[in-house]
């Protein structure tokens, strides 16, 4: 018998290359070539150059209609969020999260209600019948509507969306499945790449919507070839802490939606509850002012989120001073510590700087460098910041303080959750005045840390 042919696949792209090489060719990336044996079936040659969107005739854009796709709401108000909406006839939306993160629990919540709008199939190749039963009766949902299929054979799930044509199909997890019209073994490069290109596919024809539950990796990211990635419609994250109670689900791509939305939850014994204000997890209780404290407003998509900087500024006991963050960028914080030495006159050389973003939210926007720089100062000091003050703003090299946007949306939520002084870019001062905010206008960092 003859020996099967082998050839090495990036997980990251999914490029193939006949012998190892310690960086892939295609996109460069380093110790992602896994070998595995190669596909002569035809199946797989013809999806990989097939359009997922299907064939037509050449028409003039002008005379294409543009209309906006009907939303299958989910009635959980969070996850609409970040859907945009809800779901859409024929959307694909994969979601992926650390094990025993929350993704089937919410799923099955969303499938639960989705069921009484219309036919609702649940895929589950992990767990058995019996274990999604049991996880159904400790959430207490309706689940006499719920389709369920334990199933991992690509051929026989299509058949089964065919015959019973789905509003919503739920796929726990795509790297479960498998094509036998491939030899390789389940979760592979080329099995996920072939079964999520034909359930796409299937998606696109039928008008049905598919969630895709994906493995991550260790660092995070989501397993299998990135390629996964771009067939999709939305792909969302599922971020939190194990040893705590909140979960954030974030867009980082949505064909349907506004990306960067954040949905916030907390993980209960009867399942994941919605948290409608967000802003009041990431806000600490303290009972008097205390220093390096400062509160600022982030934009996370649509949504203006109030979060709490804590900076601890200590004397260092080393030659070379400790910069250390949480939830903020690391190397942006070098760069305030030297606008602050050069344009403001306050030196930390010889300090030890730790910075935290109160909640284990992640700041990645500009926006928080002035309250940073605050926050900074009054540790420093030893002196708190006045009460009921928010700060947002971004500080640029040569000291100024730079506008950022939606500054009205910050300002009007910092207002609906009774705070009273605001300081903020000039550029970014209200035309008219906002009921009980006073707003102080400040064109460079200097003035910001003398207020």
């Amino acid at each position: 018998m003859a020996k099967a042919k082998s050839v090495f696949t990036c997980t990251e792209c999914g490029g193939q290359s006949p012998k190892w090489q310690g960086q892939c060719p295609h996109c460069d990336a380093w110790n992602t070539m896994v070998e595995s044996v190669a596909e002569t079936g035809k199946a797989a040659g013809a999806n990989r150059f097939s359009g997922l969107g299907g064939s037509g005739q050449v028409v003039t854009l002008s005379e294409v209609e543009a209309k906006d796709f009907p939303r299958m709401p989910t009635l959980i108000g969070e996850f609409d969020r970040v859907l945009g909406g809800g779901m859409v006839e024929g959307g694909v939306v994969l979601i992926g999260g650390d094990p025993g993160i929350g993704k089937s629990t919410l799923l099955l919540q969303a499938a639960a209600r989705l069921a009484e709008q219309g036919t609702v199939l649940y895929v589950t190749g992990e767990e058995s019948s019996q274990q999604v039963a049991l996880r159904a009766r400790r959430l207490e949902v309706n689940a006499s509507k719920i389709r369920l299929l334990p199933e991992i054979e690509l051929e026989k799930i299509q058949a089964t969306i065919a015959s019973i044509k789905p509003k919503v199909a739920v796929i726990d997890s795509i790297q479960t499945l498998y094509s036998s019209a491939l030899t390789s073994a389940p979760g592979s490069v080329a099995q996920v790449r072939e079964c999520a290109a034909q359930l796409t596919r299937v998606a696109k024809q039928s008008g049905t919507a598919i969630v895709f539950v994906g493995h991550v990796t260790k660092e995070g990211a989501l397993a299998g070839p990135r390629v996964l990635e771009h067939m999709v419609d939305t792909v969302l994250y599922f971020e939190g802490d194990t040893h705590t109670s909140f979960r954030l689900i974030r867009a980082f791509k949505n064909r349907f939606g506004a990306v960067n939305e954040m949905g916030v939850f907390a993980m209960t014994e009867k399942g994941l509850r919605e948290v409608t204000n967000p802003s009041a997890l990431f806000l600490s209780h303290h009972r008097a002012d205390v220093p390096g404290s400062c509160v600022m407003v982030t934009q996370e998509g649509t949504r203006p989120l109030l979060v709490e900087l804590q900076a601890l500024v200590d004397e260092a006991h080393s030659p070379q001073p400790r910069r250390l963050t949480v939830g903020l960028e690391q190397n942006r914080l070098a760069m305030l510590l030297a606008v602050l030495h050069r344009h403001a006159g306050i030196a930390l050389f010889d300090q030890d700087v730790f910075v935290n973003a109160v909640g284990g939210v992640r700041i990645a926007e500009p926006g928080a460098d002035l309250a940073v720089t605050l926050a900074i100062v009054s540790s420093l000091r030893n002196r708190a910041l006045p009460a009921k003050h928010v700060v947002f703003g971004e500080v640029g090299l040569a000291g100024e303080v730079r506008p950022v946007q939606r500054g009205q949306e910050r300002l009007r939520e910092a207002a609906k959750l009774g705070f009273t002084h605001a300081i903020v870019p000039a550029a970014n001062k209200p035309k008219q005045r906002i009921d009980g905010l006073e707003v102080i206008a400040v064109d460079r960092l200097s003035d910001a840390v003398d207020y």
